[in-house]
This record gives structure tokens, sequence and C-alpha cells, in this order.
């Protein structure tokens, strides 16, 4: 009977080792951001480009809207965390034309701007005043 006693006091115990032990190692579960960052990354590594019109910009999403093989689609990427790659006034690009990559299996899976790529056509202002400066004739001037 003691026997028996022991062993359940040691299941027990190892049970609640065990549980804080789950508590106190970090969780390798992805986060959502971690994972929408990676497919990203997966789409502009291994996609296809196509053409895209941004149909509008609000609180970071951009919704744009493209044809492949015949089929529209209408698609949202959250840019919130991509903001540094974003004109001062992301409205200037709604109805503008853009560049985008796609799944080719799936090709809902796009993306119009990543962490290394960005199909979003417009000039920020750092490099638009570089082209612009009279000091630089090897540059084109914007007109």
């Amino acid at each position: 009977m003691a026997r028996r006693i022991a062993k359940v006091v040691t299941a027990g115990l190892l049970g609640a080792g065990a549980g804080l032990a789950a508590l106190l190692i970090p969780s390798r579960r992805v986060k959502p951001e971690e994972r929408e960052r990676r497919r990203r990354l997966e789409v502009n590594a291994k996609g296809r480009m196509g053409s895209a019109t941004i149909t509008d910009f609000q609180d970071g999403l951009v919704c744009y809207s493209y044809e492949i093989g015949g089929v529209e689609y209408a698609a949202t990427q959250d840019v919130s965390t991509l903001a540094e790659f974003l004109p001062e006034d992301p409205g200037m690009l709604i109805e503008r034309p853009a560049a985008l990559k796609y799944m080719p299996r799936n090709p809902a899976n796009s993306i119009v701007l990543c962490e290394s790529w960005s199909g979003l056509r417009f000039r920020p202002p750092a490099i638009a005043s570089e082209l612009n400066d009279p000091q630089r004739p090897d540059q084109l001037a914007l007109h």
C-alpha cells in the first residue's frame, strides 16, 4: 500500500513539474505578426509579378485589385508594420497602378509591399529631392 501511495505521489510531482516547466519555458508557437512577415517574404522570394490597382487605403490596410488568368481578385494587405516604406500621405496611392507579387499555385496569396520589395509606385521625398538637386547634373530632373 505504501508503495502505491509513493507511485501516486511521484506521478503527481512529475505532472506538476511538467506543468510548471511548460509555463516557464517560452512558447515556440509563432505569433501572427511573425507568420505574416514570413508569408510576405516567401511571396516575395517565390512569387510571380503582376499589375494591380490600389483601390483604398485605411488604417494601415492597403486594398488592391488585379487580374490573373482572366480571374479578377480583390485583396487587402495589412502594411501597418511597414509604415517606413509608405509615403507620408498613403491616400495618394489610391487609384494608382502598383506592381504585385503572387504565388502561382494560389494567386489570391499576393503582396504589394514587404520588407525587401515594394510594388507601390511613388518617389520617397529623399529620392525625389536628390533627383532634382542642381548640384547633381548626373541625375535626371523630374518635372
